[in-house]
């Protein structure tokens, strides 16, 4: 009680160096959540209000700019935003009581040139927090702070300063619309923003992500936002909110079947009776390994991974057409026991790497898995997909596996793609270098090794 009168005085002072130790002590006892309810009772948020609100600025006589924050009011500023920082997180206050004055001080931190880099980084984590608290906060803070703005401090050496603008960007990524995140979006890509995280940030002497990081995991910031911008409903089941229409699914899965087999139905001059084109189809969409031959679109009704499968097994025909006809025709060719089911295997390859990758899920604050090879591709989903569908295909067959063993194939090529990750492969051409070397054989020798050493740890007495 005492200390926290002491310091509601202390930053008060009309001493300078009185008051910037206040804060800083402040600043650091505020994560006491006993102290800082104290504080909170005695109208302390109110005067860190005003200290901000009623911040220094002087104009700077030669370039007439807007100058914040010499040495010594930036660490009073930089104190007084950090202990505010520890105050609101007790959630004793709620965000959206923020006076318009505050708010609009935190936005000019971080809109101008001239600012102490540890005011500017603590200004970017508050409007970070007041994201995605409500919907009034996302749109002033979306207005106020444009996506050029946030593109220019990832552009600086400060590689905090980085952090705090991407953590930033991501939060109003997330709050946004789908109408909005597509606009956003199309922007961040006309501005290279990939290219520019590969090339200056995750490359950067001071690379970011790891524990605590926005960029902790991909699915942070890629899957869940740019790996298939505009399509936010792919992981869920064939709907009328679903991003393809259900003729364009119809199309799609026709699309597919059309690639793999010269169809006898679309031959010219073919005159085939309605019953005798719709049993052919049906026979080559078994072919393709649907288990509901007569309407696939039923087999993508699972949700995860939903319509993400088709848009992965679209791309695999398109962009890699020999090595989807070799799969198909391969497979239809073997004896029905033997044949790995292209459709299937999509299916559940696509269902675990989402689990792997964590995509559908919200966001991880605590999360240590990083991969920077998927900031170094376009569409680096689908293409990881289109090297783990090959895997799918020459796994089965190492293991010669029939219809009976699809689960345990795709345990072992689960276990294949983890490993790999975990690896750190820094592009997708080394994964695809390293998990196809990680084969059958190889698996069960890591796991005979693996079962010795856990008997040899607990024979230990």
């Amino acid at each position: 009680d005492q200390e926290a009168e002491q310091l509601y005085s202390g930053i008060q002072s009309n001493n300078s160096d009185v008051k910037t130790d206040s804060l800083k002590k402040l600043a650091s006892l505020s994560q006491d959540v006993t102290f800082a309810q104290e504080f909170i009772n005695r109208n302390g948020l109110k005067q860190i209000f005003y200290i901000v609100e009623e911040g220094n600025e002087y104009l700077e006589p030669f370039s007439l700019r807007l100058l914040i924050c010499p040495s010594s009011t930036g660490e009073m500023l930089a104190h007084t935003l950090k202990a505010f920082m520890e105050l609101m997180e007790h959630d004793f206050v709620s965000w959206e009581t923020l006076s318009a004055a505050f708010i609009k001080k935190i936005v000019s931190y971080v809109n101008m040139n001239a600012v102490d880099a540890s005011v500017q980084q603590l200004s970017l984590s508050i409007l970070e927090n007041m994201v995605p608290t409500s919907r009034l906060l996302f749109e002033l803070v979306k207005k106020e702070v444009t996506l050029d703005r946030l593109l220019t401090h990832l552009q600086v050496t400060n590689a905090q300063l980085q952090l705090k603008a991407m953590a930033l960007l991501i939060a109003l990524l997330l709050a946004a619309t789908d109408a909005e995140r597509r606009d956003m979006m199309d922007y961040l890509r006309e501005k290279n923003i990939r290219q520019f995280i590969h090339k200056n940030i995750i490359h950067s002497s001071e690379p970011l992500g790891g524990e605590g990081s926005p960029l902790g995991e991909p699915s942070t910031f890629d899957f869940k936002i740019s790996v298939c911008p505009g399509r936010t409903c792919l992981c869920g089941p064939p709907s009328p909110a679903s991003p393809f229409s259900l003729q364009e699914q119809r199309e799609l899965l026709q699309s597919l079947r059309q690639t793999a087999f010269e169809s006898e139905t679309e031959a010219p001059g073919s005159n085939f009776s309605t019953e005798r084109r719709r049993s052919l189809c049906a026979k080559e969409f078994r072919k393709l390994g649907f288990m509901n031959n007569s309407n696939p679109a039923e087999d993508l009704r699972r949700a995860p991974p939903g319509l993400l499968a088709l848009d992965n097994m679209v791309y695999f025909s398109r962009h890699t057409p020999n090595a989807y006809s070799r799969f198909v025709l391969e497979n239809s060719s073997r004896e029905d026991k033997h044949e790995c089911p292209f459709a299937r295997s999509s299916i559940q390859l696509t269902l675990i790497l989402c689990e792997i990758l964590h995509v559908g899920e919200p966001c991880s604050e605590t999360a240590q898995a990083f991969y920077p090879m998927f900031f170094g591709q376009d569409h680096f989903f689908e293409e990881l997909f289109c090297i783990c569908i090959q895997l799918v295909n020459k796994t089965w067959k190492e293991m010669r596996a029939t219809q009976e063993d699809f689960d345990k194939v795709l345990q072992v090529v689960r276990e294949q793609i983890t490993r790999t990750l975990s690896l750190k492969p820094t592009s997708l051409e080394l994964f695809k270098t390293r998990v196809n070397a990680l084969n059958y054989s190889e698996i069960l020798k890591l796991r005979q090794t693996e079962r010795l050493h856990q008997e040899e740890t607990l024979a230990v007495p």
